[in-house]
């Protein structure tokens, strides 16, 4: 079959479109195989021999649904439509990492400028040290730890929403 008849090599606008088959569940029935009756013992003193037991070898995930590898597939074979998803959660990432450090710079830019204009609250001192000087140099750290925790939070949801947008 060549490539303009496949339908999973369909192009909109350069991008390939995803298989429409992906992320829906097919109704498989269950195979069931006779198992062989147990030998006949040679001599009437032996006992019969027990049922042998039965091994169940997995080679793939029987949870796991096509489209679920059709998709996984995508991204390891770096369709056009995987480096499209790809591309979407690096833009989320990305959102989110430049709007915590704008909210960033623009707390620790702001204490300066407060410090500028209201020059009454830079004259305090707490056990002989200026405000200033504790605000800026000891409380950045507690607040670029918490944002950092926040920030990896976020990360961390956006790629099980990912995940989850792979599996479903």
């Amino acid at each position: 079959m060549s490539a303009p008849d496949d339908p999973y090599h369909r192009l909109a606008n350069g991008v390939r479109k995803p298989d429409p088959t992906l992320g829906k569940l097919r109704e498989e029935s269950a195979v069931v195989e006779p198992v062989p009756p147990a030998p006949k013992p040679l001599r009437a003193s032996e006992p019969a021999h027990e049922r042998p037991k039965r091994q169940r070898v997995v080679l793939a995930d029987p949870k796991q649904s096509a489209g679920r590898m059709r998709a996984r597939i995508e991204l390891e074979e770096q369709t056009s439509w995987g480096k499209l998803l790809i591309r979407d959660l690096v833009k989320v990432q990305l959102r989110t990492a430049v709007l915590l450090a704008l909210l960033v710079l623009g707390v620790l830019g702001s204490m300066p400028v407060l410090f500028y204009l209201l020059p009454g609250v830079a004259q305090f001192t707490v056990i002989g040290i200026p405000i200033p000087w504790l605000v800026l140099g000891l409380l950045p750290f507690p607040f670029l730890f918490a944002v950092g925790l926040w920030y990896n939070r976020l990360a961390e949801r956006h790629e099980r929403a990912f995940v989850d947008m792979i599996e479903n």
